[in-house]
């Protein structure tokens, strides 16, 4: 069985609206886990440079 319309042009202009929205939820959701990701190797480094508390006080 084949659709009874096919025609393209009528429904690509149909379907753009809906495939802008997909496009922009996929940008936005690459440029969320993006800044996730550069916060996490921000507070990685953060934990990775400070002493240990029990170190300190072992060194005295």
């Amino acid at each position: 069985m084949s659709a009874p319309e096919t025609n393209v042009e009528r429904q690509s202009r149909r379907h753009k609206p809906s495939l802008l929205g997909i496009g922009g939820a996929i940008v936005a959701a690459a440029i969320i886990g993006g800044v996730i990701w550069m916060m996490g190797d921000l507070t990685s480094e953060e934990q990775s440079t400070a002493a240990p508390v029990g170190q300190a006080a072992d060194q005295e």
